[in-house]
């Protein structure tokens, strides 16, 4: 999908916690901006120190493994609800009514299946890495300057739950709408075709300018 979906919203209960949990999503979509932007900031100092006073930014690849899961994980799930993630429409977009709406709840429950086991493991992986008796509660660091690595790897199943929670907040909406034979169901993203995502966009760029 090239641009964001439309997702309705009315005063229903699920449209209620679908909103709530978008502010949280902004947030965290927010934070991702921020790490690419420190990201930013880092390159310039480390480069600009290099070659100005020979004096390059110390701990910089480490800096770096510490904004990689800001940066990568921590906006997937508010990709996930205005469906700006990457998928293949050829197929959904020629179908309609229930039949739309049972593919969608099979594929947001084959991911959530999916994130249940990361979410898992990459708890796991976090809780291997923390240690209260330890220096800086960290049972490993980076290699440079020795920056604790379990708040990068605490991200992860932070990220991962909240997409849970998404993936469940959808899933309930498209089961909502296949059941009741819904067109326009709320606190999911809707299907767009080639000319509609154009029109959309074409009005988002004039309301810019």
């Amino acid at each position: 999908m090239a641009g964001a979906a439309p997702v309705l919203e009315d005063g229903s209960l699920l449209s209620r916690l679908d909103r709530g949990l978008l502010r949280l999503e902004r947030f965290f979509a927010l934070l991702a901006g921020l790490a690419v932007l420190s990201l930013m900031f880092l390159a310039v100092r480390s480069v600009g120190g290099r070659v100005l006073f020979n004096a390059p930014l110390s701990g910089y690849v480490d800096w770096i493994m510490q904004l990689m899961p800001l940066i990568a994980i921590l906006a997937v799930s508010f990709a996930q609800r205005d469906g700006t993630h990457i998928r293949m429409d050829l197929l959904v977009a020629r179908l309609g009514g229930r039949a739309l709406w049972l593919f969608e709840l099979i594929s947001v429950l084959l991911i959530l299946f999916l994130m249940i086991f990361l979410l898992w493991g990459s708890w796991a992986h976090f809780v291997r890495s923390f240690d209260f008796a330890a220096p800086l509660w960290s049972r490993d660091s980076t290699i440079d300057i020795g920056l604790p690595i379990w708040p990068a790897k605490l991200i992860v199943p932070v990220a991962f739950f909240v997409l849970c929670l998404r993936l469940c907040v959808q899933a309930i909406g498209y089961g909502r709408a296949m059941v009741l034979g819904l067109d326009s169901p709320v606190a999911v993203p809707l299907v767009q075709d080639a000319a509609a995502q154009a029109a959309a966009e074409a009005e988002t760029l004039s309301e810019k300018g």
